[in-house]
């Protein structure tokens, strides 16, 4: 297979805070990656804000990389090791994800931990809104990104070798700690519907407690779609993978339908039917289909969390920015975002209490 010389779209020079010893990359493969040969062409995927992630090219084969960033780094965050093992435990399970390589945790290699896995050719489609996508085509797009998700949630979590992945229950309870903890070790101002959510939502987390196998950042722009087919042919982005509660998950996967178009990419209020994508009570039944569950109940408690969730991860982008650590281009305005993602999380909130009184 000749060489291809035009660099992958989505691809751009190294940042130079994340370049590496190449030669010694060439190393480790040549040792550890199966049929690896030939010289490393290295470039970096834009965006990755978390991890940075790398396109690989040698003699014809394609590889992508994904480590933990260098600098002081917030604790339990950048799980390149959770990653590697949860894509590798998925193979053959039905859940679409990347074939993993190799995962090496040396430092001394490229500076900080990280895993080689296939790369997968498609449509990484960032927009929920999904610009430039038929309404046929928008239809199927958002039904197989419901069935993905509901496959992953009907994994058998012991027998794929993931029973001490998380800790089983309480899920809920422990993530919004985690997130709290988070956002206070990167907080940069005080964003009052944020205190708001911290102290409401640990005294109102629903009985409810299935444990299930869950993604922790399951949008479309964590997947690839067939370069011309409406299927999701792989999932990315397993750093918050864990076992959890589903509904955290499918409520995060429902977030654009609670968020602004103007400047959060989401539709609300907009003519869903006309765009082709499903009503979320349509999501939401297809879903619970899927997996056999009678219904939903407490779907703005879960739909409040994930954004909760997110104005965190927001909160932890802004303080990378600052810190001079950030990958993205975009991070500025991604983590700009943690004040009205906690607004429009603490708007479900009220709206659903006051709906109770």
């Amino acid at each position: 297979m000749a060489e291809l010389t035009e660099p992958t779209a989505g691809t751009m020079e190294v940042l130079e805070t994340h370049r590496f010893d190449v030669a010694r990359l060439e190393l480790y493969m040549q040792e550890h990656v199966a049929g690896f040969a030939g010289s490393l062409t290295v470039r970096q995927f834009v965006g990755g804000q978390s991890n940075p992630t790398y396109h690989l090219r040698a003699d014809g084969a394609e590889y992508v990389l994904r480590r933990k960033p260098p600098g002081k780094l917030l604790p339990s965050a950048h799980a390149v090791d959770r990653e590697y093992r949860v894509i590798s435990a998925l193979a053959g399970t039905g859940v679409p994800v990347p074939k993993s390589y190799a995962l090496c945790e040396d430092p001394d290699v490229i500076g900080t931990a990280f895993y080689v896995m296939e790369y997968v050719r498609g449509r990484v489609l960032t927009d929920p809104r999904l610009p430039g996508v038929s309404p046929a085509e928008r239809a199927q797009i958002y039904d197989a990104m419901n069935e993905v998700l509901a496959r992953l949630h009907m994994v058998d979590w012991k027998a794929v070798g993931l029973a001490d992945f998380g800790r089983p229950g309480n899920y809920v309870a422990r993530q919004i700690h985690r997130w709290t903890t988070q956002y206070r070790a990167s907080e940069t101002g005080t964003i009052p519907s944020m205190e708001r959510l911290i102290a409401w939502l640990p005294e109102h987390i629903p009985a409810d407690d299935t444990t299930t196998l869950v993604h922790g950042d399951y949008r479309l722009g964590n997947m690839i779609v067939h370069p011309t087919e409406p299927r999701v042919v792989a999932v990315l982005d397993w750093e918050l993978a864990t076992l959890g509660h589903p509904l955290g998950d499918l409520a995060y996967n429902c977030m654009p339908y609670h968020l602004s178009a103007d400047s959060m990419e989401g539709f609300e209020g907009g003519d869903l039917s006309a765009l082709g994508i499903p009503a979320e009570d349509a999501y939401l039944t297809a879903y619970c289909r899927r997996t056999g569950r009678a219904g939903i109940e407490n779907w703005d408690f879960y739909v409040g969390f994930a954004m909760f969730r997110l104005a965190a991860i927001a909160q932890g982008i802004m303080g990378r920015v600052i810190a001079g650590t950030a990958n993205d281009p975009n991070a500025r305005t991604r983590g700009e975002r943690a004040r009205p993602l906690a607004d429009a999380a603490w708007g479900v909130i009220s709206r659903r209490a006051a709906q109770a009184r």
